[in-house]
Order: structure tokens, then C-alpha cells, then sequence
């Protein structure tokens, strides 16, 4: 029987085809050429990314007549003799992990290699030996003889003593790229005339998660199977979910489209897709959609936010598994948290907020003031005329600032903040007319005296449309606590200037005499309320429900 394995077939000869591991290789070459040959190597990495056909390929090297750059020149009578050479010795750990098998190893790096320049141990799977037989291994790698070299190879690094590692020079392997493993398919399949799709060899590329070992297991298997490879044959072969099934998924919590989520997911339980596959594959598409949400202007995904929160609560499903627990209910559910849940706007994902941030804003003044023209049962007052300070006089309102902070701190006590403080949070629950509700949500009490009240708010532009709507203000709250007071609203900035006047003042026993307001407080004169514009340009539609 000729038919060799692909993964056999292939297997590294020389440096150059060892794919994926270049930083290594190239110490390697180095040592070879200025002939620094350590007594001792440890291999470590996932399996299939050429720890084994590394070591061998430097066993052969060490030992050629005639070295090249790409390590053995595969021509001399040492290289030609390889397979057969007596002074290579290749051990399963695995199999073979008793002191005994050490024991003998011991006896026989006595004797002079027969053939070559050094006798090479390659031990595979070192970590399975047992606590004897690495203290027996320790022995020998303490002072070997200069003629032999071992090669120790693992998957697992962290089971093997520090001893033996102190004494060897380590090399750790990591996974071979996406990239490199879809060029070593494309040159097999073209060695060995398979048909495959682009799509599909990309697919076993993915699968084999950076091992190449399984790369070429899996093309082997399925081109015995077809006379052309297509992606669902990977597909259905392996339990895979495809790129475009992966992007539908996505596709389908955006646009809220549950009836064709709920399709791929029963979809990939009868494939019997790994569950951890499947999370895998989602959560990169979840980083691609993550860097386009900070990159793409007119990006229409969900927000970032949710698109991290969706990433951590998948990853950490593996966590729940266990043998009572089907891990796609656990996928399911986490992801149908992220979908719109139907009549409920408050509950609408950030992309709809930024659709409509995106479109062309056109308030409806027209549609909004009858709604507030229009008297409610068991509501406020009825508010037909905002009482404001236009912006086109900052005289006006500078001055009316000056003369509502002076009043307050000519009769300011403790007593008095106290008491609007508690009924501040009151006040704000009982408000029923939203415009006003989002100007004094985040805004506290910071000074007060019997009849005046500085208000603080963070945002420069709410400042102001509080300050142009105080006697609004001042009747609601008037009316529901039956008392007589000004309000006044400074920036934080401001308030903090004036409250460092107000210390110095009374340090030097400097009183604050009462002034005098205006009379008459210029009123806006068209009929449409600046607070609904001006709340309609700082919030979003979407976020002021007017009534």
C-alpha cells in the first residue's frame, strides 16, 4: 500500500517548508552556523504547528556532511540515511513515561554515536513522563556527554518540572496564522490536483484553529469523499458555521429579525456545530463591528457598548456548561437580550438612536404646541406662556444673576439649603411635563435662603434655558409646596466663583445688601416654546416625549 497520509507526506524536510515559526528557525540556523549546539531543548506549543518536524529537521542538520542555509542539504549519505539512522532516537512519552525506558536511554548516551556527529534524543510528549523517570532524565541532563543532544517536545509546559526546564534552552510555538496555513493548502492542493473551493479551503484553515497537522487531516478527508470541496461540505463534515452564516447572525439581532434567527440557530444545532466554535467565529465578527463603531462615521451596527457587553457575556458562557446545561439555550438567550423587544421604545437599541441622529432634523414645532396647549385632568398648570430672557439681551440677564445671587446670600443658611434639598427630588418626580422634567433632571440646589434658590446644572446650554424660564419654574414649584421662591441657575464654574466671593466676604464681615428686581422681565413674543426647540437640538427625539 503506497498512499501516504497528507500530513506525512508533507512533513518538513528542510527549514524552509517549516511554516509559521520563522523567529525560531531563524536561532536555530544561527546556532547550526556558528556551530553552538546546546546539550538540550524543550519544544512547547499547541499540536500541529511543527514542534516534532522542527526537531527532527535539526537533528538532521546538527548531523549533515554538507549544511546549507535551509539547514540539511538532503543529499549527503547522513541526510539520505536519516529515516534509518541509529544514533536518532525518537521516544513516546506517552507510551514509553517509566524509569526504565530512561534508565536505558542513560546507559546508552555512553556510547559513541555510530554513524553521525551526535546521537539525538527526541522525546515527544516529555511532560507524560513520570516523577522517576524525570528525576532519572534530570541526571543525565545535568552533564551529558558532548555527543548527545535532546530535543524534548510538549503540549502541556506548565506539567514539566522546572529542573528540566532550567537545563534546557526553550522554544515556544504558537499557533501558525490564518494566513500561512491557506498558503500551505493552496500549494497541497495544487501538489496534488484537489478541486476546492477558495471559500472552503479558507474554512479548513479556520477549523484547524493554527494547527497544521489538522489542516491537512481534514483536506485529506473530504477530498476522498468529492471530486470539488465545497464550503458545505466543510461544513457539514465538521460542524463549522460559515462566514456568511456568522454575518447573518448578526444581521438578524440588528434588524430585529428573530423568526430568521431563531432559523440559523436550530440550523447549527442539527449540524451539531461546537458550541465554542460557533462563539469563536461571533466574537471576532464582534471585533471587526467593534473597531467599524469607532472608525466609521456612518456606521449603523449596534453600539459599542453593546457590542462589549455582547463579546464578554458569550465569552464567559463556557464557564456555565456543564453536563445538565445545553450551551445553545445559554447562546440564545444571551443574544436575545440584544434585540428590540416589540411597542417598547424606551428598550430600542442604540442604533435606532443613531439613525434618526443621522437623518435631517426637522422638529415638528407645529405638532408639539398644541400638546402643550392642551389642558390635562389631575396635571400642572397649564403653561401657555414661557416667561424668558432672550439671548439677544445678555445685559438683562447678567444683571438679573447678579441681583438673584445677592438676595440669596444676604439671608443664606443651612436650614434653608436643607429644606429644598429634600423637597428638590420630590419636586422633580412630581413633574409631569417632560420639557421641563429634562432641564432639571441632573440640576441640584446648592445655596438657599427663605425666598431665593441657586440652581446648578453641569451643562452651559441648560443653564441658559433654565435662567430663560424661571418664572415657569418657580410657579410649579411655588404651587405645589405653597411657598414664595426665585430661582437663579449658574454653571459650575460660575457657582463656584461666587461661592468663593461669598467665603471672602464673610471672612472680612462683608454683608450682602438686599437689591431690588426689575419689574418687568422682556417676554419672548412669537408662540413657539425656545425650550422645546433648544430640548430637541441638545437631546433627540427619541429621548423628549412632550405632553
Amino acid at each position: 500500500m503506497d498512499y501516504k497520509v497528507l500530513y506525512r507526506k508533507y512533513r518538513p524536510d528542510d527549514f524552509s517548508s517549516i511554516i509559521g515559526q520563522d523567529y525560531i528557525i531563524s536561532i536555530l540556523k544561527n546556532a547550526i552556523k556558528k556551530e553552538q549546539i546546546s546539550h538540550a531543548y524543550i519544544f512547547s506549543g499547541p499540536r500541529g504547528t511543527g514542534k516534532t518536524s522542527t526537531a527532527k529537521v535539526f537533528a538532521k542538520a546538527i548531523n549533515c556532511l554538507e549544511p546549507t542555509e535551509n539547514g540539511p542539504c538532503n543529499k549527503c549519505e547522513a541526510c539520505k540515511t536519516f529515516k534509518e539512522n541509529a544514533d536518532i532516537i525518537e521516544i513516546d512519552a506517552a507510551s514509553n513515561n517509566g524509569v526504565d525506558e530512561i534508565r536505558e536511554i542513560i546507559n546508552n548516551i555512553k556510547l559513541a554515536p555510530a554513524y553521525s556527529k551526535y546521537k539525538v534524543y527526541i522525546i515527544d510528549e516529555v511532560h507524560m513522563l513520570s516523577t522517576s523517570a524525570f528525576n532519572a532524565l534530570l541526571l543525565t541532563l545535568e552533564e551529558p556527554p558532548k555527543h548527545v543532544v535532546f530535543i524534548l517536545a510538549t503540549t502541556n509546559i506548565e506539567a514539566v518540572p522546572i529542573t528540566i526546564l532550567s537545563r534546557c534552552q526553550r522554544f515556544d510555538f504558537h499557533k501558525i496564522s490564518l494566513a500561512n496555513l491557506i498558503n500551505r493548502l493552496k500549494y497541497v492542493v495544487e501538489q496534488e490536483n484537489i478541486a476546492i473551493e477558495e471559500e472552503a479551503l479558507e474554512e479548513i484553515a479556520y477549523i484547524s484553529d493554527g494547527g497544521l497537522r489538522d489542516a491537512l487531516s481534514i483536506l485529506d478527508q473530504i477530498s476522498s469523499n468529492t471530486s470539488k470541496i465545497t464550503i458545505n461540505d466543510v461544513i457539514s463534515h465538521f460542524g463549522s458555521a460559515s462566514k456568511k452564516q456568522i454575518d447573518d447572525l448578526y444581521q438578524c439581532i440588528i434588524t430585529n429579525n428573530i423568526n430568521h434567527f431563531l432559523e440559523i440557530m436550530n440550523n447549527f444545532k442539527e449540524l451539531a456545530i461546537d458550541y465554542k466554535l460557533l462563539i469563536r467565529k461571533f466574537l471576532e465578527k464582534l471585533e471587526e463591528e467593534a473597531i467599524n463603531s469607532k472608525k466609521l462615521s456612518s456606521y449603523n451596527g449596534l453600539s459599542y457598548e453593546n457590542i462589549r457587553s455582547l463579546a464578554f457575556e458569550l465569552a464567559e458562557i463556557s464557564n456555565y456548561i456543564n453536563i445538565n446545561i445545553e450551551p445553545y439555550l445559554l447562546i440564545q438567550i444571551t443574544m436575545l437580550k440584544y434585540f428590540k423587544e416589540p411597542n417598547l421604545k424606551s428598550k430600542e437599541p442604540e442604533i435606532e438612536y443613531k439613525e434618526r441622529e443621522q437623518a435631517p432634523k426637522e422638529p415638528e414645532i407645529e405638532t408639539i404646541n398644541p400638546v402643550l396647549e392642551e389642558e390635562k385632568p389631575n396635571s400642572e398648570p397649564e403653561i401657555k406662556n414661557f416667561e424668558e430672557i432672550p439671548s439677544s439681551e445678555p445685559n438683562v440677564l447678567a444683571e438679573l444673576i447678579k441681583i438673584r445671587v445677592n438676595n440669596c446670600f444676604a439671608n443664606a443658611s443651612k436650614e434653608y439649603l436643607q429644606e429644598l434639598q429634600n423637597k428638590w427630588p420630590d419636586f422633580i418626580d412630581s413633574l409631569n411635563n417632560k420639557a421641563i422634567l429634562n432641564l432639571l433632571v441632573d440640576a441640584s440646589i446648592v445655596a438657599a435662603s427663605n425666598e431665593y434658590a441657586i440652581i446648578k446644572s453641569e451643562y452651559s446650554e441648560t443653564v441658559s434655558l433654565i435662567n430663560q424660564n424661571l418664572a415657569n419654574i418657580a410657579e410649579l414649584f411655588n404651587n405645589k409646596y405653597n411657598l414664595n421662591y426665585h430661582f437663579i441657575a449658574l454653571s459650575p464654574e460660575d457657582w463656584q466663583k461666587e461661592r468663593n466671593t461669598y467665603i471672602t466676604n464673610k471672612k472680612n464681615n462683608v454683608k450682602y445688601e438686599f437689591l431690588e428686581e426689575p419689574t418687568e422681565i422682556p417676554k419672548k413674543e412669537n408662540n413657539i416654546s425656545n425650550i422645546e426647540q433648544t430640548a430637541l437640538d441638545i437631546f433627540t427625539e427619541a429621548q423628549i416625549e412632550i405632553e
